[in-house]
C-alpha cells in the first residue's frame, strides 16, 4: 500500500518511545525507574471525576458545536482574562481533545508552504514536526542555559528574516523548566509587532511555575491579537488521559481552527468537556496541592542530582523537568553523548532518562550535553533512581 511522501516529514515523540522500551524491559521483569514520561503521578481530583459521572447517568454523550460547548467556552473565557490579565470573549476560545491540536492547527491555520517558523530548540519535539509537516522551514531558536534556559532575545533578532510569520514560545519551558522573563517577552513582542509575526505561546505549564507569577506574552500590548495561547487541564489538574485543551486566539482564527475540528474530530467529548468545566470552576484543593508537591519534589532532585559525579543541575522554574548539564559525565564515562548515556542509565542502571536530543537537533554551535528526567514521580521513586545514577556513575571513573 503507497503511503503519503508527506509522512516522511513527520516526527515524533520520543517520550513515548522511551515508555515502550520501558514497559518492554519491566515485561521481562526488569525494575525499572522511569524520569521519562511527563505525565502528573497523581489521579484526577474526584470533584472533577464526579462531575464527568453526573454527566454521562444524564445522557451527555452527543454532539457539541466544533469549537466547543458555549458554558465551558465562555468559562475559559473568563479564566484566561482573569489570569492574563486580557479580555477574552467565548468566540476567541476553541476546545479541542488534547493540547497538541492546537499546535497542529494553529500551524495549518496560519503557516504556509515555504513560510520560516521560529521554534524552542531544545523543545517539544510535536512544534518542529507541525511545521516540517506543513511544508514551512523550521527554524530553530536555542534555549540557553547560561540565560536560564531562556531566549537569547538578540540572537533570536538575528534568525528573523521576510519569509518569517510565524514564532512557538514555551513558558515554563519543556523539556528545561526554564521560563522566559517579563522584560524579554516586552522585547519578543517588539519583534512580533515590527515584523508582523503571529506567536503560538504554549503555556500548558502555567499553573506549575513555581516562582513568581506566570507571564503571557499575550497580556502586552499589541500582541492579543497575534498571539494565540495553548493550555488545557493535563499537566495542572493531572488529566492527561482525558484529552481535554484549548486554544484562545483571535475570532477570526478561532474560526478557522473551527473549521480544521470539524474536518478531523468533529468536536471534544461532551462529558469532557463538562468535567473541564468543573476543572476551571471548582475547588482547587486538588491542583494547589500537587504544585505543592512537585515543588517539594523539585528541590530533592536538584540536591540528589548535584551529588552526581560530572552532573550540575539548576533548580527549574517551572514544569516538572530538570535538565542537568552532563557534559563532564559523558567524558567520565566515555559516552560520545547524552544519547548514548540514557542508553547506558536504562540498560545498565535501571534508569529511565530522556537525552536532550530527544528535544530536537543539536543547535549549530551546541557543545553541552544534557539529559531531561520528570520529577512527576514518588519522592521514593527520585531518591531510589538518582541513588542508581550516583551508584552507577562512581562504579565506572
Amino acid at each position: 500500500m503507497k503511503l503519503a511522501k508527506r509522512l516522511e516529514r513527520l516526527g515524533t515523540e520520543n517520550a513515548f518511545v522511551t515508555l515502550a522500551k520501558v514497559n518492554k524491559l519491566r515485561e521481562e521483569g526488569k525494575d525499572i525507574i522511569a524520569f521519562s514520561i511527563g505525565e502528573p503521578d497523581f489521579d484526577t481530583p474526584r470533584n472533577i471525576i464526579d462531575k464527568c459521572h453526573e454527566a454521562l447517568d444524564k445522557g451527555m454523550t452527543h454532539y457539541t458545536p466544533s469549537a466547543g460547548m458555549l458554558d465551558f467556552r465562555k468559562s475559559i473565557a473568563k479564566y484566561i482574562s482573569n489570569t492574563r490579565g486580557i479580555e477574552v470573549s467565548p468566540d476567541e476560545v476553541v476546545v479541542v481533545p488534547g493540547g497538541k491540536p492546537i499546535i497542529f492547527y494553529s500551524i495549518m491555520a496560519c503557516v504556509d508552504e515555504g513560510d520560516e517558523v521560529l521554534y524552542p530548540n531544545p523543545g517539544y519535539p510535536i512544534y518542529e514536526s507541525v511545521i516540517n509537516f506543513v511544508g514551512a522551514k523550521a527554524v530553530p531558536v536555542p534555549i540557553e542555559e547560561s540565560k536560564g534556559f531562556s531566549i537569547d532575545v538578540d540572537k533570536l533578532e538575528k534568525l528573523i528574516t521576510p519569509k518569517t510569520t510565524f514564532m512557538v514560545i514555551n513558558s515554563p519551558h519543556n523539556p528545561t523548566g526554564g521560563s522566559i522573563p517579563r522584560k524579554d517577552l516586552e522585547k519578543i513582542a517588539e519583534l512580533c509587532i515590527k515584523h508582523d509575526i503571529t506567536v503560538l505561546s504554549d503555556e500548558i505549564y502555567s499553573r506549575l511555575k513555581f516562582n513568581g507569577k506566570h507571564e503571557s506574552i499575550a497580556s502586552i500590548p499589541g500582541m492579543k491579537e497575534r498571539t494565540i495561547i495553548l493550555d488545557g487541564m493535563s499537566k495542572t489538574y493531572a488529566m492527561t488521559g482525558w484529552r481535554l485543551g484549548y486554544g484562545v486566539m483571535p475570532k477570526r482564527v478561532a474560526e478557522a481552527v473551527a473549521q480544521l475540528v470539524t474536518n478531523d474530530a468533529s468536536c471534544t467529548a461532551t462529558f469532557t468537556q463538562l468535567a473541564g468545566k468543573e476543572a476551571l470552576e471548582g475547588p482547587q484543593d486538588g491542583a494547589d496541592h500537587m504544585k505543592k508537591v512537585f515543588a517539594e519534589r523539585r528541590e530533592i532532585i536538584v540536591s540528589e542530582l548535584n551529588k552526581v559525579p560530572g552532573f550540575k543541575c539548576h533548580v527549574p522554574d517551572g514544569a516538572f523537568y530538570v535538565f542537568p548539564n552532563v557534559t563532564e559525565a559523558c567524558k567520565l564515562l566515555g559516552c560520545k553523548d547524552s544519547r548514548e548515556l540514557a542508553d547506558k542509565l536504562l540498560y545498565e542502571a535501571g534508569v529511565a532518562v530522556l537525552p536532550r536530543t530527544a528535544f530536537g537537533v543539536k543547535n549549530a554551535d551546541e557543545k553541552e550535553e544534557y539529559i531531561r528526567l520528570s520529577y512527576a514521580t514518588s519522592t521514593e521513586n527520585i531518591v531510589k533512581g538518582i541513588a542508581r545514577i550516583i551508584d552507577y556513575v562512581k562504579a565506572r571513573i
